[in-house]
């Protein structure tokens, strides 16, 4: 079953992803930097009328929960990264790094790079997940 991205089925699917990963788990085990989250900005042309948040509570190695929240809340995590549409579409077919994207502008960041970098493998995890659940886009 594809998920349309974004929405909160979508989110949930790639928890559960998440959560599937040994990979992540070992990589992110000492994770406990708080939730990590994401926002698509919007595009109302493709029926994504306002910019949508996403909120993945990561702790060692866990997501304990994924939802979509408002933007004001997203913003409120100790992470947060923000892009267009189109970048996070690359990200989750595997065409962009985001901590590459990241450095060079394409996303923006709240929070401490320097732990992400540190994470830099849990990370690499992180868009291998986003990449497995099955992603329909609004666009195609």
């Amino acid at each position: 079953m594809a998920y349309v991205f974004p929405s909160d089925e979508w989110v949930v699917a790639y928890s559960d992803a998440i959560n599937a990963s040994s990979e992540y788990q070992a990589a992110a085990g000492e994770w406990d930097q708080g939730p990590v989250a994401m926002v698509c900005q919007a595009r109302p042309d493709l029926g994504i009328d306002e910019d949508v948040g996403m909120w993945l509570d990561l702790h060692k190695g866990v997501c304990r929960e994924a939802y979509v929240v408002d933007v004001e809340k997203a913003r409120s995590a100790p992470y947060c990264i923000s892009g267009p549409y189109d970048r996070w579409k690359q990200v989750i077919r595997g065409r962009l790094d985001p901590i590459t994207a990241i450095m060079q502008g394409k996303f923006r960041m709240k929070g401490n790079l320097a732990d992400l970098v540190r994470y830099v493998e849990a990370s690499r995890c992180l868009v291998e997940c986003a990449c497995d659940v099955d992603t329909e886009f609004p666009d195609e």
